[in-house]
């Protein structure tokens, strides 16, 4: 596996992997991942493409499963804990 881009943004960690005909799109924020898998033959322009892929209205979507992975991480720490 290799590290194709990093992008910057200002509330995640955003790396474009390339392995086995795969671009991956790992997304992290803090403790939380997001990985996507995209094939390399599904996109016209290679890299740009995954570039075009991540628009806002992607990203914003990221954010809020982000909260959502938070929530659920705590109510599950939670009732272990209690």
């Amino acid at each position: 596996m290799r590290i194709v881009a990093e992008l910057p943004h200002p509330d995640f960690k955003i790396t474009i992997m390339s392995m086995n005909q795969k671009f991956i799109v790992k997304i992290e924020k803090g403790v939380y991942e997001q990985i996507f898998k995209v094939a390399e033959m599904d996109l016209t322009d290679g890299v740009n493409s995954v570039f075009e892929l991540l628009d806002e209205e992607f990203l914003t979507k990221v954010g809020q499963r982000f909260k959502e992975m938070h929530q659920d991480y705590r109510a599950a720490y939670g009732r272990y804990n209690f």
